[in-house]
């Protein structure tokens, strides 16, 4: 983050009462900066460190892959203290609420508490639209590539094994995951810190950019990154129609209850 020019394109982002206003190329480039630090770590930890740590004969190598993406969501919880810091926000409640719009949703000024009912209907569309997505992109010949470049230590479904039956230490990292992914990792970073400083840089396609963004940011999962796109716009848009970045954590973490159950299945043995 050094690389940033705290003077210019770290400036504080406006509160949400405050208008949006023009932002120079010098915010897109900060905001890009931000990602490409969230980004590259992931890249580096699934498909350099992850291979020369996944000792041979492993029957779940998939669990060393996972520890280490966790490891990259809880930098991001880092990264997102950083870039608050230099952005001047006072760490007391208030401000980083307003900062990172953890408020009630609102709607053209007034509280919007029924825009938490269209939390189901946005994780279902995510859900289908990705599945719809992912099956059409892996049925092109790019996509089989790419699914048969994949190293099976990254796909967390060949963790369903008997070798994972009474291994609960599986379900501390699934609700370890679940809380950097969910909540101090991805959801802080791209949600709370990234998507309120995109609006100020990118108006109102900012949910646009987000979502772009963040399914770009997954290059740990490389081989259904297409598909991820309409689940990552089903957390932006709402999130900024609202100016509520909980609505994003609370469709998100829909993926985390379904993550979990499965893993208690795998575990007692339901699923394998």
């Amino acid at each position: 983050m050094s690389a940033i020019d705290r003077s210019h394109a770290l400036v504080p982002v406006s509160a949400p009462s405050q208008p949006i206003t023009g932002k120079p190329a010098s915010g897109t480039a900060a905001i890009l900066l931000i990602w490409l630090a969230a980004a590259a770590p992931m890249a580096v930890l699934a498909w350099v460190v992850a291979p020369r740590l996944i000792a041979p004969g492993d029957p779940l190598p998939g669990l060393v892959f996972w520890q280490l993406m966790v490891a990259g969501m809880a930098w991001q919880g880092v990264l997102s203290v950083i870039v608050l810091r230099l952005e001047g926000v006072p760490f007391r409640p208030a401000a980083l609420a307003r900062r990172l719009w953890l408020a009630t949703p609102t709607w053209r000024g007034r509280p919007a508490i029924a825009a938490f009912l269209l939390v189901p209907a946005f994780a279902a569309l995510g859900f289908v639209g990705d599945d719809a997505a992912s099956a059409w992109f892996q049925g092109t010949a790019l996509g089989q590539t790419l699914v048969s470049h994949t190293p099976a230590f990254a796909f967390i479904e060949h963790l369903a094994t008997p070798d994972a039956r009474g291994r609960w230490d599986i379900l501390v990292l699934a609700l370890v995951s679940s809380l950097f992914n969910y909540g101090l990792g991805e959801a802080l970073l791209f949600h709370g810190v990234l998507l309120p400083r995109m609006e100020k840089a990118w108006g109102r396609w900012a949910w646009l950019g987000n979502g772009v963004l963040f399914t770009a940011y997954h290059v740990h999962k490389f081989w259904i990154m297409p598909g991820l796109l309409i689940s990552c716009l089903c957390y932006s848009l709402p999130a900024q129609i609202f100016r509520s970045s909980w609505l994003a954590v609370l469709i998100h973490a829909v993926e985390g209850v379904v993550l979990i159950v499965a893993v208690l299945a795998v575990i007692l043995g339901a699923a394998v």
